[in-house]
């Protein structure tokens, strides 16, 4: 069971095992393939695209920058706090090829959020979208923070452009508030400057940290993971295992509404998708709908990354059943649990199954996934090629195929630990090497992985584990049921009842969803109190927040 990969039947075209040893560094992968791909789109946002080429001159102009225009050193840590904008690549790439760390930060953070990252991760220089840097500038007096350079939205596109795009941003649209300039850089001039000079190659070891990916914090305080080159070669290789059922390199066109600054999308659009030297459309704000849905027209995309509740969004606009799907062939899904109403929607809109995948910050982040043409429903797929996994009870015995249990996993996209929380991680990864997932999943015979829940989400109700997705699962379903999310409500008859709070697409009866649960649910799993709300508070990368609804 330990090493449940060798036993998976993995499809003709995918290999078992992959060498994490084939590149030293991230830089080696990207030197070879910005050459290799250097005539071909990487990267279109706002209409305007760079070219690899463009991405290898520009990254170059900005490692420059930082080693003859600051005082940072190898090793130093330069946050990136951008939304999808063709800078947030030049920026990461820029800074690693200075021999930087590069901590992922999320541009909505607050201001304590924010100088938390900041003081925790103890950064010395910020890359800063135009809207955030007033917050920046107040926060930094109370960090290490050295260094800040802003750039605005369209500021790699041609001059009239940029100059019409960005002031409609700021005077027409107000979205940038006033900032003294006088306190900080030009992120444009940074390249001007940076592109008098030649940049040195940085050595960099082959397990050295690269990237500190901060976790959501929904569970105590955020904690940065320690991404080595190691750990981030090794998933871009696992996923082209699996992408490369559908793939093909140099030749495909997919949107990236994600944002770049979380893991799943990072090393999906950043990594795996420069190893192929594929096109990526960056869409700077998913929730714009109708704005996003008049992008996807615009383009004969091939493959889409997406979770559930944007798949739920886009298909609950009238236009997008009006795009064009044909060239179609991957739909990626990952960062939330996967209904099946979503699924089947998706595929009866776009004619294209959606694959489910799994993984974890603290695993770069890919653990498992549906591969093309095989996907099963309501599963996360098999494990990655050269990913152990293990299900394991509360007292650490092994659990046979389909008993639930803890998911644990070991494979050279494991972190290296947290940064500068050693507690953490002992806790977190065991003396094997083994992480602990701390979500509750069943292996099937056919190597098939299953997530049942969060182990922390699970109700029990008379003794019966209950788990949240199942009950979610069901509800969405009902042609009434937007969204929902199931939780654990005290109860002096069964310990713990189940709650659920509804978004609903029309009015409907509470008595309505009883009875479509009891048609579907044994008892004991039938929610015993509903709520009906507008919306669901979720994460900027649109997880439901289960902890928020506990506590309203």
């Amino acid at each position: 069971m330990t090493d449940a990969y060798k036993h998976t039947q993995y499809p003709a075209g995918m290999k078992a095992t992959i060498d994490p040893e084939s590149y030293d560094t991230v830089l080696d992968l990207f030197d070879e393939k910005t050459r290799q791909f250097a005539d071909k789109p990487a990267y279109t946002c706002m209409g305007h695209t760079l070219t690899y080429g463009d991405l290898d001159r520009l990254s170059a102009n900005f490692a420059a920058y930082l080693q003859n225009n600051t005082d940072l050193q190898p090793g130093d840590r330069i946050a990136v706090q951008l939304p999808n904008i063709l800078q947030y690549p030049i920026a990461v790439f820029g800074a690693l090829r200075a021999g930087l760390t590069v901590v992922n930060t999320n541009p909505l953070y607050t201001e304590r959020e924010l100088e938390h990252q900041m003081n925790d991760s103890g950064a010395k220089a910020l890359v800063v979208y135009a809207g955030m840097a007033a917050q920046a500038i107040k926060v930094q007096p109370k960090t290490p923070v050295k260094h800040i350079l802003v750039t605005e939205i369209a500021d790699m596109h041609p001059t009239l452009k940029r100059v019409l795009i960005n002031t409609v941003v700021k005077r027409v649209k107000k979205m940038v508030p006033a900032y003294d300039a006088s306190r900080v850089g030009s992120f444009r001039q940074a390249l001007s400057q940076g592109s008098r000079h030649q940049y040195k190659r940085t050595p960099a070891g082959h397990d050295e940290t690269i990237i500190l990916q901060y976790t959501g914090g929904t569970t105590g305080v955020a904690k940065g993971a320690m991404l080595t080159n190691r750990n981030l070669v090794a998933n871009m290789l696992q996923c082209y295992e699996f992408f490369g059922l559908a793939l093909k390199d140099g030749q495909e066109t997919v949107i990236a509404p994600l944002p770049l600054y979380h893991i799943y999308a990072f090393t999906v659009h950043c990594m795996t998708l420069m190893l192929t030297g594929n096109h990526n459309i960056l869409i700077p704000n998913p929730r714009d709908i109708p704005g996003f849905v008049k992008e996807l027209n615009a383009h004969r995309f091939t493959g889409f990354v997406g979770l559930n509740t944007l798949f739920v969004g886009l298909m609950n606009n009238e236009d997008f059943k009006n795009v064009d799907f044909s060239q179609l062939k991957l739909t990626i899904s990952g960062g939330m649990a996967l209904t099946l109403a979503a699924a089947k929607r998706w595929e009866e809109t776009t004619g294209c199954k959606i694959s489910e995948g799994y993984g974890m910050t603290e695993s770069s982040p890919v653990i498992s996934f549906n591969p093309n043409g095989y996907q099963q429903l309501g599963t996360i797929g098999i494990p990655a090629p050269s990913t152990e996994v293990r299900i394991c009870d509360d007292d650490g015995n092994l659990q046979g195929f389909n008993e639930p249990g803890e998911l644990q996993v070991r494979g050279p996209q494991v972190m290296k630990g947290y940064w500068n929380r050693p507690d953490d991680t002992a806790k977190t990864i065991d003396k094997d090497g083994f992480l602990k997932t701390g979500d509750i999943a069943v292996l099937q015979e056919d190597g098939y992985l299953k997530i049942v829940d969060r182990k922390k989400d699970m109700i029990v109700v008379s003794g019966f584990n209950v788990y949240p997705n199942e009950i979610e699962d069901v509800l969405t379903q009902h042609p009434k049921v937007l969204e929902c999310a199931a939780i654990g409500v005290p109860s002096e008859k069964t310990g713990e009842a189940v709650k659920v709070f509804v978004v609903a697409k029309e009015p409907v009866e509470e008595k309505e969803l009883v009875d479509f649960c009891r048609e579907n649910l044994t008892p004991y799993k039938v929610p015993k109190q509903f709520e009906f709300r507008d919306e669901l508070p979720k994460t900027n990368v649109g997880k439901v927040l289960r902890r928020e609804l506990r506590e309203s």
